[in-house]
């Protein structure tokens, strides 16, 4: 039931970047001759396909995970100091308070999503809430805030653009170079089957080595963000929660859209690797003490 709930998601997102994008280009009557009408298609779709993922990254967050939103007044006393903590970090670096949730997960994780500090929203899995003390989760709070007030979401939405916008370019004109290559050999060319095979192909293997910048500068902002943490809640409860989440660590059975957004994502370090090691972590925090 899960994997069609999700399968249904990702078909109806598709299908709504796809009737948008086809609305804009018939209505602003753009003409796709020629190089410069490819690159306008691939950054209408490359770059409109990350834009509106983005502004509905909030509302998609709030169903996946059916996160539950906490009202002021909340009994439980970790969810009340919580919010707390969080309206006055946000008083402190002058944005609104974001929106603050929990959804139910043993594992210790949070994420911050939304498509600008106006309409954030700061998630934290139940593990995590039960796991940590509440100077803990208010540095937690804190790297999350971070992410919201250095927009690391619009960034790494405009990376993924740009990204996805010459990928799909550079694929096709790859494609569309063989094609006339084997035509020159008089061997027909590759065929529609196997153009879109070829294309396919390319752009996968275009996007992997694209993950490589794409995946640095999300290691640089997780830093990035445990430094502020420590700016709001101090480095000695940053370095605490850090070593807490990575004991309570648990893989989610799902496929996980929101990865690259959570505080920890404890896959191997790699070129590809969304997250810098706790332990690098830990090290950088510990020179800020």
């Amino acid at each position: 039931m899960n994997f069609l709930k999700r399968l249904g998601i990702f078909l109806l997102t598709n299908f709504l970047v796809m009737m948008v994008i086809t609305i804009v280009v018939q209505l602003l009557g753009l003409k796709m001759e020629g190089m410069q009408g490819l690159l306008v298609f691939c950054a209408l779709f490359g770059m409109g396909g990350s834009l509106i993922s983005l502004l509905l990254s909030k509302s998609m967050a709030k169903w996946t995970y059916k996160i539950q939103i906490l009202q002021p007044g909340v009994s439980h006393p970790k969810a009340a100091a919580l919010l707390s903590a969080i309206a006055s970090m946000a008083k402190e670096r002058g944005i609104p308070t974001p929106e603050v949730g929990i959804y139910n997960s043993a594992d210790a994780n949070a994420f911050a999503t939304g498509s600008s500090a106006s309409s954030a929203l700061i998630a934290f899995s139940s593990g995590l809430v039960d796991r940590l003390r509440e100077d803990e989760l208010a540095a937690v709070a804190g790297h999350e805030l971070t992410h919201i007030t250095n927009g690391d979401m619009v960034t790494m939405t405009l990376l993924m653009g740009v990204a996805n916008t010459f990928v799909m370019f550079f694929a096709r004109i790859l494609a569309f170079a063989l094609d006339s290559a084997l035509r020159g050999d008089r061997r027909g060319g590759l065929g529609y089957f196997g153009y879109v095979l070829v294309v396919t192909l390319l752009q996968n293997v275009l996007m992997l080595l694209a993950y490589i910048p794409i995946s640095a500068f999300s290691r640089w902002r997780e830093f990035r963000a445990d430094a502020g943490a420590a700016g709001l809640a101090g480095a000695g409860a940053m370095i605490s929660a850090l070593r807490e989440i990575s004991a309570a660590y648990q893989p989610e059975k799902r496929s996980d859209s929101f990865a690259l957004a959570k505080i920890n994502n404890n896959r191997r370090v790699s070129l590809f690797a969304t997250h810098p090691s706790i332990e690098a972590r830990i090290l950088r925090l510990q020179a800020m003490l």
